[in-house]
C-alpha cells in the first residue's frame, strides 16, 4: 500500500515540478509541452536531446531548465576541434608532488549542457558514451563518481546542415528523449519580441528548487507503481519495433528501460502514484522515434520514424483493466485521478 511520506512525496513533487515549470515557460513561451517533456526526463534520471533548426530557443530551453534548479552547470560547446579530453578531464604531472594529478572535465556538474552536439567529432562524442550511461568517467584506469542527479541536456541541429555529423546509434540511444521545439505561433512570437526585446528574460532567472529536493523528487517517482499489463504493453510497442518491415533497426531493451522510467515520471507528474497505459502511449514517441532506423524505401515514401510509431500505437493492443494482484493500490479520496482501466 502507498505510505502517508509516499503520498507526500508525490504532493511536495507536483508543487516544485509547478514552480520548475512556471520559471521555464517564462522564457520558453508558448511551448508548454516541450517544458513538461524536459521536466519528465529530469525526473526520470535520463538525458535529453533538442534537435530542431537554428535560432529557435534549443540552447535557450536547457539554459532555463539549468538556471531553474541550483545545481551545478556547465556548458560545453561542441566544435569539430573539442576533444575527448576537454569533456572528461586530463592526467596531468605535477612537479611538486612528483606524481599525477587529475583535473576534472566539464562532465563534472550536475546539468551538462551539450551544444551543438553535432558540430563535433565522432570520437568527441563517444566521450560521453560512459558518463551517460554509468553516471561515471574512467581516465587511466580510474573510475570517478559523477555528482547526482546528473542530466545532459544536448542541442543539435538537423544532419542536413553543413558541417555536422550525424549522432552514432549507440550515442542517440542513451538519450531518453528526442524534442523538437518548432516554430512559435504568430502569438507567441510577438510576445517574445517583448519579453526577449530589451534583455534576455535568463538574466533574471533565479534557481526555483535546490539539488537535494530534485534528489528527493527522483526517489518519489521510483517508487511509482506500474502494473504487470502495463509493463506488457511496453514491451510489446517496443519489440513491435523489430519486426516492423519499414524499420531496419528497431528499439533497444534500454528503449524500454527508458519508456517505463519515462512514464512514471508522467505519472507523477500528473498527481498520480501509478502508471496508466496513456502515460505510455504519450511518451513512445519522444522516447522511441529516434531510436529507429527507417529502411530505404521507407525513406524513399517520406515515412518518419514518429508515423511509424503512431501507427504501432494504433495496431498494439491497449491492455485492460488491470487483475486482481496486479491494481495499483486507488489514492486517498481528493489527490491524483483514478485509473478508469483500474490500474
Amino acid at each position: 500500500m502507498t505510505t502517508f511520506d509516499e503520498r507526500a512525496d508525490l504532493s511536495e513533487l507536483s508543487m516544485t515540478a509547478d514552480r520548475v515549470r512556471r520559471s521555464m515557460e517564462s522564457v520558453i513561451e508558448g511551448k508548454p509541452e516541450v517544458v513538461r517533456l524536459s521536466l519528465t526526463v529530469l525526473l526520470a534520471e535520463g538525458h535529453l536531446l533538442i534537435e530542431d533548426v537554428p535560432g529557435v530557443g534549443k540552447t535557450m530551453l536547457a539554459k532555463a531548465l539549468a538556471r531553474s534548479v541550483d545545481c551545478s552547470v556547465r556548458r560545453i560547446q561542441f566544435t569539430p576541434d573539442l576533444l575527448p579530453s576537454d569533456i572528461t578531464g586530463v592526467s596531468v604531472y605535477d612537479q611538486h608532488r612528483q606524481d599525477f594529478e587529475f583535473k576534472p572535465g566539464a562532465i563534472f556538474a550536475q546539468i551538462v549542457i551539450g551544444d551543438e552536439i553535432n558540430r563535433a567529432s565522432p570520437k568527441t562524442q563517444s566521450a560521453l558514451l560512459e558518463s551517460m550511461e554509468e553516471r561515471q568517467v574512467t581516465i587511466d584506469g580510474h573510475t570517478y563518481e559523477l555528482p547526482a542527479p546528473f542530466m545532459v541536456v544536448a542541442t543539435q541541429n538537423p544532419i542536413e546542415m553543413e558541417g555536422t555529423y550525424p549522432l552514432p546509434e549507440a550515442q542517440r540511444d542513451r538519450f531518453m528523449v528526442r524534442v523538437s521545439i518548432g516554430y512559435p505561433s504568430p502569438a507567441a512570437e510577438l510576445e517574445m519580441l517583448d519579453v526577449h526585446g530589451g534583455a534576455s528574460p535568463l538574466e533574471d532567472l533565479r534557481p526555483v528548487a535546490h539539488a537535494h529536493e530534485i534528489g528527493k523528487l527522483i526517489d518519489a517517482v521510483r517508487r511509482v507503481h506500474v502494473a504487470d499489463p502495463v509493463r506488457r504493453y511496453a514491451v510489446e510497442l517496443v519489440a513491435a519495433t523489430r519486426a516492423h518491415p519499414e524499420l531496419r533497426l528497431g528499439a533497444s531493451p534500454r528503449a524500454t528501460l527508458h519508456l517505463l522510467r519515462a512514464a512514471r515520471a508522467g505519472a507523477a507528474l500528473a498527481g498520480r502514484d501509478f502508471v496508466l497505459p496513456d502515460d505510455v502511449q504519450a511518451l513512445a514517441a519522444p522516447v522511441l522515434a529516434h531510436r529507429l532506423l527507417p529502411t530505404a524505401q521507407a525513406q524513399l515514401n517520406r515515412r518518419t520514424a514518429e508515423q511509424v510509431v503512431t501507427e504501432i500505437l494504433q495496431r498494439v493492443a491497449v491492455p485492460a483493466a488491470a487483475t486482481e494482484g496486479t491494481r495499483a493500490p486507488a489514492p486517498p479520496d481528493g489527490y491524483g485521478q483514478q485509473s478508469p482501466r483500474g490500474f
